[in-house]
């Protein structure tokens, strides 16, 4: 994003060994660079689909309908 400040911050995270083991066929296999990398795409997909696209529909029901 343009002007946002990307800093990246430390969060720790317990997960079962089936999903680090998943994360780290992703790598081996190149997909991602690293783990960090991998669960940053994770999340940012969580967030677009679950909560940013939610948004962006009620706001353009705001529009249609005020």
């Amino acid at each position: 994003m343009k002007g946002v400040k990307n800093e990246l911050r430390i969060l720790t995270v317990h997960l079962p060994d089936a999903y680090i083991q998943g994360l780290d066929e992703l790598v081996n296999q190149r997909f991602y660079p690293n783990r960090s990398e991998a669960i940053r795409v994770a999340v940012r997909d969580l967030l677009k689909k679950e909560l940013w696209e939610q948004r962006n529909k009620e706001l353009r029901s705001l529009k249609v309908y005020g």
